[in-house]
């Protein structure tokens, strides 16, 4: 998921988001971990974009508490 998408979802649906893509994430791995898959490097596209999500929601967190400040 690129990083534009990402700053268009509301906080709400990015945490859904997250939920749903570290759910993913585990289950490649375990399935990674039973027989090789075919592109391993989807794997690293999840944990990117896992990565990528929970950067912009910690952005989000900031942007609040400097707001309030």
């Amino acid at each position: 998921m690129k990083q534009e998408v990402i700053k268009e979802l509301s906080t709400p649906e990015l945490k859904e988001r997250l939920d749903s893509e570290r759910t993913q994430l585990s289950k490649l791995k375990m399935n990674h971990a039973v027989s090789p898959l075919e592109n391993p490097n989807v794997i690293v596209q999840y944990r990117r974009t896992v990565a990528r999500i929970l950067t912009e929601l910690k952005k989000r967190e900031l942007d609040e508490i400097i707001a309030k400040a």
